[in-house]
């Protein structure tokens, strides 16, 4: 925010009571995720980082379990209840205690629209500081069928025309209604108190507080946002349609500050993905929540990270998989084929193929060989395995913990481990070997004579 701007207290009303029947889910609509993050907290996080000093979130009364998520994304934030649902202005009048408290700015925005940013609700803000009383966000429509319409004049906003009401002149106008709308703190009340319900559904609508301000002399504005930002989300269609647009902005935006992707249009990030610089990302990489990529990591093809740190200079994949708790130092390789679960990798260590370390510590230097598993898991608890600096895990084996495997030991392929095994030490843990001469020969002329005997009358 400017100087100017930063003394104003800022409420923010977030709707949220809308149903999403077009969903066709039993979840709520507002609860659907792009980018790995629910719709609902998308907005929530986009008012807090424009200076929200206050969030009621407006809830329909049979959707408790949307309140319970937004205050648990934000403790904060107060739950207000649309007991009927008469409107969008009757939704924000809902937050009536809210309203009387006098903040400078009222910002209305809406829990499906999930790809506004802070800096156009800082925009919205801006439009109030510069003495506007309502400010509507609009936005260029390449079809604008459907749309309310903006009309402006020299003065400011002149009224939001919905397209059914329209006259053919007004319809072709593309500016268009995002339904979002900034009010002076002073003058919110009174204007949506006078929204009458003359409409034929006998709803009270937002956007005639245009019309209201208008009525009573006082200034109006028009805030623009692309398209693309304020697209809202009402079925799966455009759910995926707000998942590809916030996909094709974190792409930009990672690969702006200094990262590779080889094939961006087949990589896919969750919203607080982190990645440094001279990152390499390789084709069919998908990110879950809470991944950090440090400097020059290289994620190669076919990897899924979720909870994961990778550290400067570590590799993942191709299909590698990093479950939460996952931690890579610096120059770690954790190979093809490999699953790693809340496991520390330490720097330098090769994990690098067809292998599971769940619940362990692998120190600085190790390798582990091929089909190596610790066997974490008794069917109640979980135990944990510790590998130490420079120990050698042969191919094929089976590490049973709690075990520790002592820096700079070695494991031998094939090899069962339940018991420690300390620094410098070779463990064994097979049965022993034993060759019989001539006996694969007499089997197979045996089984042989008994399936020619078989096939007698």
């Amino acid at each position: 925010m400017t100087e100017m701007q930063s003394p104003r207290s800022c409420l923010a009303i977030l709707l949220a009571a809308g149903e999403g029947t077009r969903m066709r889910s039993q979840r709520p609509k507002v609860l659907h995720e792009v980018g790995g993050r629910s719709l609902l907290g998308h907005a929530l996080s986009a008012l807090s980082t424009a200076g929200a000093d206050r969030i009621v979130v407006v809830v329909g009364p049979d959707r408790p379990e949307v309140g319970l998520a937004a205050q648990a994304l934000l403790p904060s934030v107060e739950i207000a209840v649309q007991a009927e649902r008469k409107g969008t202005a009757h939704a924000v009048l809902a937050a009536r205690e809210a309203l009387a408290a006098g903040y400078d700015d009222v910002v209305v925005a809406f829990a499906d629209t999930p790809l506004v940013r802070p800096e156009t609700f800082t925009a919205l803000r801006g439009a109030l500081a510069g003495g506007a009383k309502v400010v509507a966000l609009g936005f260029e429509a390449r079809d604008p069928t459907g749309y309310g319409r903006l009309v402006v004049c020299e003065s400011g906003l002149e009224a939001i025309v919905e397209h059914k009401d329209a006259t053919e002149a007004q319809r072709a106008i593309t500016l268009c209604n995002a339904g979002l709308m900034a009010l002076d703190g002073r003058e919110a009340l009174a204007l949506l108190g006078a929204i009458g319900n003359s409409n034929a559904q006998g709803e009270f609508y937002l956007p005639d507080a245009v019309a209201v301000a208008r009525a009573r002399g006082l200034a109006t504005a028009t805030v623009l946002a692309p398209e693309s930002e304020v697209q809202g989300v009402n079925d799966r269609i455009q759910l995926a349609a707000a998942e590809a647009e916030f996909q094709r902005g974190k792409r930009r935006a990672v690969m702006a500050a200094g990262a590779t992707l080889t094939a961006p249009d087949t990589v896919f990030f969750s919203h607080d993905t982190q990645v440094g610089r001279d990152v390499t990302i390789e084709p069919h990489v998908v990110f879950g929540p809470g991944v950090s990529l440090a400097d020059g990591a290289v994620i190669h093809a076919f990897s899924h990270l979720e909870g994961a740190e990778v550290g400067p200079g570590a590799s993942v994949g191709p299909f590698g998989r990093l479950r939460p708790g996952a931690k890579l130092a610096e120059k770690a390789k954790v190979g093809n084929f490999v699953e790693i679960k809340a496991a520390e990798i330490g720097a330098g260590a090769k994990v690098s193929h067809l292998t599971y370390i769940g619940d362990a510590t692998v120190g600085a230097d190790a390798n582990i060989g091929a089909g190596t598993i610790t066997c974490n898991y008794d069917g109640f608890f979980k135990y944990r395995t510790t590998i130490g600096a420079g120990a050698f895990v042969g191919s094929n084996s089976s590490l049973v913990a709690p075990v520790t495997i002592g820096a700079g030991a070695i494991v031998g392929s094939g090899s069962v481990v339940t018991e420690d095994v300390a620094a410098d030490a070779l463990a064994l843990g097979r049965g022993r070997q034993i060759a019989k001469e001539g006996w694969a020969k007499s089997f197979r002329e045996a089984a042989q004579a008994r399936k020619a005997a078989a096939k007698k009358p």
